[in-house]
């Protein structure tokens, strides 16, 4: 199967919304954001546009900066901290996402007590890279990076309920709020590596090689 073509995005479509939830939204959904942003751009170019990565938290921090080790982390990936501004999760940005990523099982729980049939397109990061990596690529489609996008949260909620976590703490992603710079190194890398085949699955382009 011929992957698409890095930057394809029929410019009709509507743009595909990733949401990265956690508590505060200044650490752990601010690295994941900007660490999706990057990587995306690496893979699609201006085709990155097509797809929009936002971020909030369950009990958001409004207007608040990301903490300043995590916008280390970021810069050490070659990720743009700058200009980050903490949200408080709200019903729009839930309405409007077509997939929802959360840091654990709870911010997973929260999302989908929300309503607006969020539970089909809401999964904790790391649950979503295990459904991934279960789905064959050569079943989603080779159109438009969107519709690509879209296919395999479709695949993955159709997965969830066959493809079990191996313990109860291997879905979550845990809080480095107030904790040394070499935590939330470990944490950026935990992100890092499981945007990674979520980010090659959904735009069929594999990060390049250094």
């Amino acid at each position: 199967m011929t992957p698409p073509i890095p930057g394809q995005w029929d410019h009709g479509e509507r743009p595909f919304r990733i949401l990265h939830v956690c508590t505060g939204n200044v650490c752990r959904s601010p690295m994941a954001e900007r660490l999706t942003r990057h990587e995306l751009t690496l893979r699609l170019g201006d085709g990155a546009a097509g797809i929009i990565v936002e971020s909030a938290g369950t009990w958001g921090h409004e207007g608040a900066p990301m903490e300043a080790h995590a916008a280390t982390v970021l810069a050490e990936y070659s990720a743009d901290p700058v200009g980050f501004l903490g949200r408080e999760l709200l019903d729009d940005h839930v309405i409007d996402a077509d997939l929802v990523l959360t840091a654990t099982r709870d911010h997973r729980a929260q999302v989908i007590s929300m309503g607006h049939a969020a539970g089909l397109r809401t999964f904790t990061l790391k649950e979503f890279t295990r459904l991934v990596k279960a789905i064959d690529p050569a079943t989603l489609p080779e159109g438009s990076v969107t519709e690509r996008a879209r296919s395999l949260v479709r695949a993955a909620a159709a997965l969830r309920g066959w493809l079990l976590a191996p313990t109860a703490d291997a879905d979550e992603v845990y809080d480095p709020y107030g904790a040394p710079l070499t935590f939330f190194r470990s944490i950026g890398e935990e992100i890092h590596d499981a945007l990674d085949p979520v980010l090659t699955a959904l735009t069929g382009v594999a990060a390049p090689t250094a």
